[in-house]
């Protein structure tokens, strides 16, 4: 088994022609025709349970590889097994996991090809040997394709850091997006369909992690989530996977403020003000999003896309920006090799296990919102803005921590506990729409549409006061998960 350091990175065609046409890379040192062809079961028993097979083909050589996809606590690194093989079929032997796992038995079948032509170089940056790969071709199933243009930065002896500032090189002349998907997730997708939006996916935290190691784990799956969202946003333009581009934002936010305590230096903070910016932008088109949900009326709902139109080109062009572009490259770059992790900055204090330190944050968090949340009625409506903003970094602490939890008491526990933060959460959404519906309409222009009430909550705020108050004390009367 070896592990892989890497750096992915997706090219428009545009920016692969600038960079094979500058002087960057030069002639490269191979030029190869590869096919892979992916196996799983019927049911995709593999993919499922976190394992991919492949048998690639370059000439007359095959070579079969299996990965482990997950879960890992980084973007860019995985577990592989390759073995040399003679013919189209896959082996299960001793020489991967597989055979254990699942037995000599298991039936595979093809699922969907990779074709790409890929062109290698060895480069040296600051003594490190890094090998650069560009693929270009298509991920193929039935009559189904998926461009592939990627350059995967590979650290071969070195420093993690090195790999960033080559990285960097490559973006002065061929911007990029980071890739956080294998070919083999593509191919997945691919043959299942495209996805419309990716929810948040489980973290699993180790207990003998750090609380460091456990934050890193925790951001990337948060970075993951944006990506892939992003990508969605990007080519559908679809409301679901901008509401989930905003929660990855709002998560690793969250992230950044739970574990401020053992993340030294300036670097947190400007990157979690970045980060706020661009939920503001998207949370412009989100405001319109939730408007259309509630309007009927056509004349109102005409207004409100060509209002949403505008939002939603301002949020793209914000995603496109060079400003979110530096922040997701420096965002990465600081996850991957920043002075909070060991080794790469001065002397910290002893840094408290992730056990200790979830159930200090998870509690440290309850307290907050009983406190905040104790007299919603005597409350301003920002104050009552502040009490959603709790439940929500309470909840989002409990889904990082929920893998360090997961005892049979502490997953009954930690369901009745999220059902109700989930309760609470809609109530105090509920309230938060009777002050933001009649903004947004204002900033639109639209406040006195004859329709205009039909999308502004007109139940009783007194009501919706109380079933919040319910809703905050049923919340905190549930068994703590975390003791």
């Amino acid at each position: 088994m070896s592990p892989e350091t890497e750096i992915k990175l997706d090219l428009s065609q545009e920016a692969l022609d600038a960079l094979v046409g500058s002087d960057l890379l030069g002639e490269p040192d191979k030029v190869l025709d590869q096919r892979s062809t992916y196996f799983d079961t019927a049911d995709r028993r593999l993919w499922k349970e976190g394992y991919t097979l492949r048998i690639r083909q370059v000439g007359e050589t095959r070579t079969q590889t299996v990965k482990a996809t997950g879960p890992s606590l980084s973007l860019f690194a995985r577990s592989e097994w390759e073995t040399p093989i003679e013919g189209d079929e896959p082996v299960l032997d001793h020489t991967s996991p597989l055979l254990g796992e699942f037995g000599g038995d298991v039936k595979l079948e093809p699922v969907f090809d990779v074709v790409i032509a890929r062109r290698l170089w060895n480069v040296v940056e600051n003594g490190s040997r890094i090998e650069v790969v560009l693929d270009e071709g298509d991920a193929i199933s039935g009559d189904r394709r998926s461009a592939i243009r990627e350059v995967e930065i590979e650290l071969k002896e070195g420093r993690p850091s090195d790999l960033f500032v080559f990285a960097r090189k490559i973006d002065a002349v061929a911007r990029f997006r980071f890739s956080v998907r294998s070919k083999a997730e593509r191919g997945f997708v691919l043959a299942g369909a495209q996805k419309t939006v990716v929810k948040a996916e489980p973290v699993y935290l180790e207990r003998s992690m750090n609380a460091v190691a456990a934050f890193r784990a925790i951001a990337l799956a948060c970075v993951r989530q944006f990506r892939l969202n992003e990508d969605i946003l990007l080519q559908r333009r679809n409301p679901e996977a901008l509401h989930q581009t905003r929660v990855a934002i709002r998560r690793l936010r969250s992230a950044l403020s739970l574990f401020k305590s053992v993340l030294p230096g300036d670097e947190p903070e400007r990157l979690s003000q970045e980060l706020r910016w661009l939920a503001a932008v998207l949370g412009e088109a989100r405001n319109i999003d939730v408007l259309l949900a509630k309007a009927s009326d056509i004349d109102l709902v005409s207004k409100l896309k060509t209002a949403r139109a505008a939002t939603y080109h301002d949020a793209i062009d914000a995603l496109g920006s060079s400003r979110v572009h530096a922040l997701m490259l420096d965002m990465i770059n600081w996850l991957e090799c920043g002075d909070y992790l060991p080794g790469n900055g001065p002397v910290s204090p002893d840094v408290p296990s992730v056990q200790d330190f979830a159930a200090r944050a998870l509690e440290k968090q309850r307290k907050r919102l009983k406190r905040d949340g104790s007299a919603l009625a005597k409350a301003d409506d920002e104050h009552r803005h502040d009490v959603r903003k709790d439940a929500k970094k309470l909840r989002y602490a409990a889904e990082f921590f929920a893998s360090l939890f997961d005892d049979k008491r502490g997953v009954r526990r930690r369901k009745k506990f999220l059902a109700a933060i989930e309760a609470l959460q809609e109530e105090l959404g509920a309230l938060n729409d009777l002050v933001t519906s009649p903004e947004v309409l204002k900033k639109h222009g639209l406040a006195d549409h004859p329709a205009s009430g039909s999308v502004v909550s007109d139940r009783d705020k007194a009501g919706l006061l109380g079933k919040a108050q319910s809703a905050v004390d049923e919340m905190l009367d549930i068994k703590r998960f975390w003791r």
